[in-house]
């Protein structure tokens, strides 16, 4: 997809991935709406992005939900014209381990799974009329591979990594482009917050994260996401290691789950 001149959406755009995936639609050439439940945050970056002669507005909003969802592509409407390209990048970690909390594994399905259902059945039958439209998936490596400390989180990362396949399978012959974002360990707030967490099995979660591979910045993951709508490609991949991590998994299921559980031994 040519990205000058397009309307980009972009969740979680208050810091981290997010801010950046902002700023790098922007520097392509798009109007830019920063969605994010931290007005402070999302002004941040509305800041950065009209520094460097670019276009964007701030909305503030849950936008796991259906009225937050509807909130944002509305406000995109009014202010720039119908969104073009969708980045589904609003995430959470979840609570660790199992979980004792149901209304946590609510939360994380909602944010990491089905605000991707949501913003994609407000879009996708819009852009299938026009011929053109893109959904960005910003998942994780978790989900081609798997998170150690918690479950929340590596299921929903695998659920969205689904999702983002069936969008792509069912509607790619329609015009719309789909890519799916698998980084490892990126130097984000929600990093840090894990590695610091009093909890001791957050913690190790957070180890296995930043152990796993090089720990990048946030913007390569964006530099990467823009080239891969520009090509519409399906798969991005900032740690290259990942591809040959899911091989060996798909290759030797049985060996691969012993060397995870050996590797989370490591772990403490």
């Amino acid at each position: 997809m040519e990205i000058e001149g397009k309307v980009a959406a972009v969740t979680g755009a208050g810091s981290g991935i997010g801010r950046e995936l902002a700023v790098a639609f922007a520097a392509a050439g798009a109007s830019v709406v920063v969605g994010d439940l931290a007005a402070e945050g999302a002004e941040e970056t509305v800041a950065r992005v009209t520094a460097a002669g670019g276009s964007a507005v701030a909305v503030v909003g849950d936008v796991a939900s259906v009225d937050g969802v509807d909130a944002l592509i509305d406000r995109a409407r009014k202010e720039f014209g119908p969104v073009d390209v969708f980045v589904a990048n609003a995430g959470i970690m979840g609570p660790p381990g199992l979980g004792d909390d149901e209304g946590a594994w609510d939360t994380v399905v909602d944010v990491n799974l089905r605000a991707h259902v949501r913003a994609a059945k407000a879009l996708v039958p819009h852009w299938v009329e026009r011929g053109e439209g893109y959904f960005v998936s910003v998942a994780s490596a978790a989900g081609l591979l798997t998170q150690l400390g918690a479950a929340g989180y590596s299921v929903t990362k695998h659920a969205a990594v689904g999702f983002a396949e069936w969008l792509s399978i069912t509607y790619g012959d329609s015009g719309i482009g789909v890519s799916c974002v698998c980084p490892m360990g990126v130097d984000t707030p929600l990093l840090s917050g894990i590695r610091d967490s009093p909890d001791p099995v957050a913690r190790m979660a957070g180890a296995a994260v930043a152990t796993a591979g090089e720990v990048i910045g946030a913007d390569r993951v964006a530099a990467m996401t823009v080239d891969a709508v520009r090509d519409g490609r399906f798969l991005v991949l900032p740690h290259p290691a990942v591809l040959d991590m899911y091989r060996r998994k798909g290759d030797d299921y049985e060996r691969w789950i012993a060397g995870m559980r050996r590797y989370q031994g490591t772990l403490g």
